[in-house]
């Protein structure tokens, strides 16, 4: 004789295959968070493009905001008191995931808070020049020449800060300073002329490898000198801020070691 089915014997089974969700969400977190950490070092490795591994980073972040929400469901079943196994892996998931979507939330929010331009300098005018630094961007998206009056219009709207640094001391002293500042940063030396008053380095990004040229010009004034910094991306539409920050990063540095 068939017998009915006990309802609440069903449900129970429910929970405990919904308590099984910690660790669902804490495989999902993991593996998200090593498709982020993946997609940058994909492109410094030559896998892929960048482009691709902003495609990666997107889907990593989708992964991390499910593991999230799987997580806090799982970490409400397996709260303390509740008898059930788990709510440790939730805590873990929870953040992980959080982490693997905040990253690159945090560098879209970046992204569209600065403007669109890839090339800063601290003089609009009259930039900087690359001279030894040309060979090395052959074939780079974005070619060594400045951007023109439009991208300077951008930079002063969204940098008001930058400009030309002075200092009542002679070019040879300063640029002798300007050389050192410019080794402490990390950068790799490309070329340094004390006669033409101009240096010329690479700096290249920790996780996706990108590479951005600095080339510093000292000049005489009449009452001192006069350094301006210009720093370029080779790839990409955005520098998401990076170039700006990289010359103020440079101006400070040189202000240290000239003892302002």
């Amino acid at each position: 004789m068939a017998t009915a089915s006990n309802p609440a014997s069903g449900g129970s089974r429910l929970v405990q295959k919904l308590a099984r969700l910690p660790h669902i969400a804490l495989g999902l977190a993991v593996l998200s968070i090593l498709a982020l950490i993946i997609s940058g070092l994909g492109h410094q490795w030559g896998w892929w493009h960048f482009r691709s591994g902003f495609t990666i980073m997107r889907y990593a972040a989708y992964g991390g905001i499910a593991a999230a929400i799987l997580a806090l469901i799982g970490g409400v079943l397996t709260r303390p008191g509740s008898g059930r196994r788990g709510f440790p892996l939730a805590v873990i998931a929870l953040v992980v995931g959080g982490i693997t979507f905040g990253y690159p939330y945090y560098q879209l929010r970046i992204v569209y808070s600065v403007p669109f331009i890839h090339d800063i300098t601290t003089d609009t005018i009259n930039p900087p020049q690359f001279v030894d630094v040309v060979p090395l961007r052959a074939g780079v998206e974005n070619p060594p020449q400045y951007d023109g009056a439009e991208v300077a219009q951008q930079q002063l709207e969204a940098y008001p800060d930058l400009g030309a640094v002075r200092f009542d001391e002679p070019p040879d002293q300063v640029f002798l300073a300007a050389h050192d500042a410019a080794q402490s940063m990390g950068w790799e030396m490309v070329a340094a002329s004390a006669e033409e008053g101009r240096i010329e380095a690479t700096d290249t990004t920790l996780w996706y490898g990108f590479k951005d040229d600095v080339v510093i010009r000292v000049a005489e004034e009449a009452d001192g000198t006069i350094v301006d910094v210009r720093s370029k991306s080779r790839v990409g539409r955005s520098d998401l801020g990076v170039n700006a920050k990289r010359i103020r990063a440079y101006i400070a540095e040189l202000h240290s070691r000239m003892g302002k």
